[in-house]
């Protein structure tokens, strides 16, 4: 991640240089933005999962395919890899009511300690309501309560949860599952907001670009040849939160926990030894192998936080080929794109996909970007 410690003079001279080398300004927030017709926000997913459609783009060229997504197989060859991420949404959505007061408060489950297992981050509703030592208790018998230990920035809270039981099956019967706000209807959904592969829970969000996979579809595309890789990234504000900033340097992204294996690390390497390609299902495995090999120049067993920020002028050196979904204007997620390809190839792709009825966002349609 770009710190921000640049001077107004040094902030300048380096979008002076963005311009020169792009033909604008990578670092204005507004060059990532489209208009969306409101149609076009999936409400509900595809009846079956590998039904939806599949944009195929090339990253050079930005010609473009119109398919469906379990053609994916016809762009994949023997000896690829894909890296997908297993993370498995938790119901992190709490709605309960201010001990003291009666009033309401809304928690989004983000991330839990490292040490002190019973601690949570969490974003606030009502934020304004909630202080040191401010109780929040959960369900008809307080089965849940959240006390808050550390108010930070921006709506987060930290609270010790108390509960009896398992956490976990405590969480299940209290919490809802946290859907975008701009899907409507947030009940009935909840076995589609997770990916047939996921596993590990912790995410406060999907891995949405993974939804389009079914298991009958992996079984054809190992019988392929194709290497099927798992990492973990838990979903969390890095991913989802807006950019507020204008100018997109100045944008603090949120740190989120990632996990990658021995034999993850090792079957990756040997994929690069061997110039095989390596394919990200999603911008959260983007994230986590650009900021291993970001990191360490190779593929490493790691568990760790990253802050990686991907936009226009980052050099990929981990991914070959990507597959997402069509992601919010003005979001970290188109920059990513944009990065992999060009935000001139992506916005004229979203402008085809909605002029082709496509549907975006979480529940909708996907790309496949590829050389």
């Amino acid at each position: 991640m770009e710190e921000n410690v640049l001077s107004e003079a040094e902030m300048n001279e380096k979008i002076q240089k963005a311009i020169e080398d792009f033909g604008y300004n990578i670092y204005d927030l507004n060059e990532y933005d489209y208009h969306l017709p409101e149609e076009l926000i999936a409400q509900t997913p595809a009846d079956k999962r590998d039904e939806s459609k599949l944009l195929v783009m090339n990253r050079t060229t930005g010609a473009l395919e119109d398919k469906h997504f379990f053609q994916i197989t016809d762009y994949l060859h023997q000896g690829d890899v894909i890296v997908r991420n297993n993370t498995k949404v938790i119901p992190a959505r709490l709605l309960g009511i201010k001990e003291s007061t009666g009033a309401r408060i809304e928690l989004l489950l983000l991330s839990q300690d490292k040490k002190e297992k019973d601690v949570w981050t969490a974003l606030v509703g009502n934020a304004k309501a909630v202080k040191v030592g401010t109780e929040v208790v959960f369900g008809p018998n307080k089965e849940l309560v959240a006390t808050c230990l550390e108010v930070l920035d921006e709506g987060l809270r930290v609270f010790k949860m108390t509960y009896r039981g398992i956490f976990y099956e405590v969480l299940d019967a209290l919490g809802k599952m946290p859907l975008p706000p701009y899907i409507h209807k947030q009940e009935g959904q909840n076995d589609r907001y997770q990916t047939v592969y996921a596993q590990v829970e912790g995410s406060s969000a999907a891995p949405t670009a993974g939804f389009h996979f079914t298991s009958e579809l992996f079984e054809k595309i190992k019988a392929m040849g194709v290497e099927v890789i798992d990492v973990t990234l838990h979903v969390g504000l890095g991913t989802f939160r807006p950019v507020k900033t204008d100018n997109i340097l100045n944008h603090k992204m949120h740190s989120e926990y990632f996990e990658m294996n021995e034999y993850a690390a090792e079957r990756l390497n040997l994929a690069k030894e061997e110039g095989r390609r390596i394919i990200a299902v999603g911008t959260t495995s983007v994230r986590t192998l650009e900021t291993v090999y970001h990191e360490y120049g190779t593929f490493k067993a790691c568990h760790e936080d990253t802050a990686l920020f991907i936009y226009p002028g980052f050099k990929y050196e981990a991914v070959d080929a990507l597959i997402t979904n069509f992601h919010l204007p003005k979001s970290t997620l188109i920059m990513l794109v944009s990065a992999f390809s060009s935000r001139e190839n992506v916005l004229k792709a979203y402008q085809h996909a909605i002029q082709n009825d496509y549907r975006f966002f979480s529940f909708g349609d996907a790309m496949f970007i590829h050389d």
